[in-house]
């Protein structure tokens, strides 16, 4: 039996967090790959610390060497490094791009009869509820937004206070399984040396009333701004970073499940990326549908093999058909192999380096194609195929 009455947390990272910037960096080449050629192949891999940024991985297409340098120098003055530590003119840049495997390609090109093979093994997931406007869970949007707002005011130079790097968490109190308020907020910002961490907390606070809804701010003594005193060092200078290690910030907080890969640095034939996107489309469908509050739905594949090994949906006990008919269903609405996928979400594109920070759920979709996986095109289909 679910709970009622519980507290949740979630977090977010700002776009220079350490990791973060990697993330931004990896997806910023698959989109100069994709821009080139958009059946370009990338699984790149970004390391920061102290001036080094190392890019690792395989690749098919033909971006010059120098181009790449540039694109993580680009991405690095667009976050706002330029600190003694770590700045865009002056890190050193390593680039270890070799190219694609030849083993892993024949599985993936289509050849013959054979279409499209999934770039890899494993487990997919795809979550939605009824929490938010964007059918998210609601701790995780609101450390988004916060962070996303303090983001937003350094960059139009209101808050020049404010380093890049920063963390945010909020637990929010659920009654009757719906969130009502704040009981804790934790916000850490690297900030201009000689401010106090009063200072601080007079800065941030805000931009945290102006995301929670009115009435949920936490107690007094649950606000938590820069808990250790002082946060000047930050970035990579202060920690090193790694692609792919805030996965749970970039899907659903801790949520819902999340499969075994990281999104960012991949092209759309890694179905660690695009079958999450899928699966995050059908049950955003599915939710908006009203088919259910609550909706999570699994995908499995395996290396070169195009269609996926199976399919499943848990709805929560909130759903209003049965699972078994809504699998079958959405089997019909959708097609879930690599090349399906790509053509219905049109994911052969420059799209990624925008999903890299703040979330890649729960984004408006956008006029280019940004963010199609987050459209609520298939609630007629799916009312169709259930009738």
């Amino acid at each position: 039996m679910a709970r009622n009455d519980y507290l949740f947390t979630s977090e977010s990272v700002s776009e220079g967090h350490p990791d973060k910037i990697c993330d931004m960096i990896s997806d910023a080449v698959v989109d100069e790959f994709l821009t080139q050629n958009p059946d370009a192949r990338v699984a790149c891999e970004t390391l920061t610390t102290t001036n080094l940024i190392v890019l690792a991985g395989e690749v098919r297409g033909d971006v010059p060497r120098d181009r790449i340098e540039a694109i993580a120098r680009e991405t690095v003055k667009k976050i706002g490094y330029e600190q003694e530590g770590f700045h865009h003119a002056n890190a050193e840049v390593i680039i270890r791009l070799h190219a694609q495997s030849v083993d892993i390609a024949q599985g993936v090109d289509a050849s013959g009869n054979k279409d499209v093979g999934a770039g890899d093994q494993g487990i997919m997931f795809g979550y939605a509820c009824r929490e938010t406007d964007v059918l998210m869970p609601a701790p995780l949007i609101y450390a988004h937004r916060i962070l996303k707002a303090m983001s937003d005011a350094r960059h139009a130079g209101q808050a020049p206070e404010f380093g890049p790097d920063a963390k945010s968490q909020v637990t929010l109190h659920y009654v009757n399984g719906k969130p009502v308020k704040a009981t804790s907020i934790v916000v850490s910002t690297q900030h201009r040396d000689g401010l106090s961490q009063a200072d601080v907390r007079k800065l941030v606070r805000p931009y945290v009333e102006s995301v929670l809804p009115k009435g949920w701010m936490c107690p007094e003594d649950e606000f938590y701004v820069n808990p250790t005193g002082k946060f000047v060092i930050g970035g990579p200078d202060g920690d090193a970073g790694l692609t792919g290690r805030k996965i749970i910030v970039d899907t659903y907080g801790g949520a819902a499940p999340h499969g075994g890969g990281a999104f960012s640095g991949k092209d759309p034939t890694k179905v660690d990326r695009s079958a999450a996107y899928a699966a995050r489309h059908m049950a955003k469908n599915i939710v908006a549908a009203e088919l259910a509050d609550r909706c999570t739905i699994q995908l499995a594949y395996a290396i070169g093999v195009s269609k996926p090994l199976a399919i499943y949906v848990d709805l929560h006990g909130t759903g209003r058909v049965d699972e078994a008919r809504l699998e079958k269903a959405i089997a019909e609405v959708a097609d879930f192999t690599p090349r399906g996928i790509r053509d219905r979400l049109n994911l052969a594109r420059p799209i990624y380096a925008r999903t890299a920070s703040y979330g890649h759920f729960g984004r408006a979709p956008e006029a280019d194609g940004g963010f199609s996986w987050e459209k609520t095109d298939l609630v007629d289909a799916l009312k169709a195929a259930l009738s």
